[in-house]
């Protein structure tokens, strides 16, 4: 799951091979001058956990199929330190006809450590390698920054899809239209959930047995395929003017990401500044990056992901221009309220069109938050951990013809 110049991370996760319909230009920067801080302290709280919401009603043609992980799971930090981990296990559907998934529910059972979660779809070309890594792995499922953590599972005839992400607050987002993931007979699903361990001091805060429950229908010819895309901005947050320390030095923050989550992880603050055409980070509050759209495709519904820094995220299509129009607006962004957003109308895109991300961040927040206040200041880059930031739209679309 890459892009053709390298891995792109969503969510911490792999990208998949769908990613080549968007193309980064060189159309990037940030608020140079933006150092002053929000005046608001924003609604950010302690971690809330899962959505209690009933599940709504089955639509005609509909079925729930409700799997659990095999086994409860007790998560402990990396070995190169700091207080997350990411843990992937196979699921399966039994699924002997195709299907679609039209809706996905995940179902945190230790809500005090569950950052978020991430559904891959590992069509039956890639279900052998998948089941060998994980009896290859003592333990239940396998350690994955990054994404599947599979090599097989990416190869052209088995690569895993982006299906669903759950993050605080999320529920069940159900489209108005004919549309869903498409499952293959004999297909597998990797669970990624995110485990983060601040409020436990780093180490183990108990055992977690999540669920999920899939919506899924047969489907008609004329069901459309959903795909999902992430489209990510850089972040370079620096320390605030009253804080210092060694980690304040954005060389030094990036190698202790890279010695937490590894070389890939690491290296993506670099390669998000050289693939944004900026060439040499900017810091700042506020960041931004153009996505030139390189195929036909309609745009569904969206969600903006950031960590508890995040203060407001946006996508725009065509700024700047008479097509301007905002497809996806969080100015108040709440780390426990992430939810999938029905744009008003589905917006077709395509060859010639932009999408611009932006993202603003709150340095000062860090003092407030109980889960960072006891952290070290740093200059904070891209990473997989709760204590790091992120700023991604990720957005439901189906391919279309021209």
């Amino acid at each position: 799951m890459t892009r053709p110049d390298g891995p792109l991370w969503k969510f911490g996760a792999g990208a998949t091979t769908l990613v080549t319909a968007f193309a980064v230009v060189a159309a990037c920067g940030s608020d140079a001058g933006d150092r002053a801080a929000p005046a608001t302290a924003g609604p950010h709280s302690a971690h809330a956990g899962g959505s209690s919401a009933p599940p709504r009603p089955l639509r005609a043609g509909e079925r729930f199929v409700h799997l659990r992980m095999a086994e409860a799971y007790t998560p402990a930090p990396p070995e190169g330190g700091g207080s997350d981990e990411y843990r992937c296990q196979v699921i399966d559907p039994g699924l002997t006809e195709a299907a679609f998934l039209t809706g996905t529910q995940f179902a945190p059972e230790n809500v005090a450590i569950a950052h978020h979660a991430i559904v891959y779809a590992v069509p039956p070309g890639g279900a052998a390698a998948v089941r060998k890594h994980d009896a290859e792995t003592p333990g239940l499922g396998w350690r994955c920054f990054g994404g599947t953590g599979v090599a097989g599972a990416e190869a052209e005839e088995g690569d895993a899809a982006w299906v669903d992400t759950w993050a605080p607050g999320a529920t069940e987002t159900l489209l108005d239209q004919d549309a869903g993931h498409r499952l293959e007979p004999g297909s597998l699903l990797v669970l990624q959930i995110h485990y983060n361990l601040l409020a436990t001091g780093g180490k183990p805060a108990g055992p977690d047995r999540s669920a999920v429950r899939l919506r899924l229908t047969d489907g008609t010819p004329q069901t459309r395929e959903l795909e999902t895309w992430s489209l990510d901005a850089p972040t370079d947050l620096p320390c605030a003017a009253d804080e210092s320390g060694p980690l304040c030095d954005r060389a030094a923050s990036i190698a202790d990401v890279t010695k937490r989550f590894g070389p890939d992880v690491g290296g993506m603050a670099d390669r998000q500044v050289q693939e944004c055409g900026r060439g040499v980070p900017k810091p700042g509050n506020t960041q931004t990056c153009d996505h030139e759209v390189a195929a036909p495709m309609t745009l569904f519904a969206g969600f903006g992901h950031m960590h508890m820094l995040g203060r407001a995220i946006k996508v725009e299509l065509n700024p700047g221009t008479p097509k301007a129009e905002v497809v996806l607006d969080v100015p108040q962004f709440d780390f426990d309220n992430q939810r999938l957003m029905k744009l008003p109308r589905p917006v077709d895109i395509g060859p010639g069109d932009t999408l611009r991300v932006t993202c603003t961040h709150d340095v000062r927040l860090r003092k407030l938050l109980p889960q960072l206040r006891k952290l070290p200041p740093r200059y904070v880059v891209w990473g997989d951990g709760t204590s790091d930031e992120m700023c991604i739209g990720i957005m439901t679309v189906s391919p279309r013809e021209s």
